[in-house]
C-alpha cells in the first residue's frame, strides 16, 4: 500500500498520469542530486518524491 495514498496526492495534479509523470519527474531529480553529492539514499526515491508532494498539500 503507497503511504502517502494515491487519493490524497491526486488533488495535487488533474490525472493520474500527470501525476506518475511529475513522481517519476521528482525521483530522477533526488537521484541526480544524490550522485552528484556522493550520497548514499536509504529510501526509495519514489518514495520520497511522493512525500514530498504530499508535504506541500499540507503546507497549502
Amino acid at each position: 500500500m503507497l503511504n502517502p495514498s494515491i487519493g490524497k496526492l491526486i488533488t495535487k495534479e488533474n490525472n493520474r498520469y500527470r501525476l506518475v509523470l511529475r513522481i517519476a519527474r521528482d525521483a530522477r531529480k533526488i537521484t541526480d542530486k544524490a550522485n552528484e553529492d556522493h550520497e548514499i539514499i536509504t529510501e526509495k526515491p519514489v518514495t520520497l518524491a511522493m512525500d514530498k508532494i504530499a508535504k506541500e498539500e499540507c503546507d497549502n
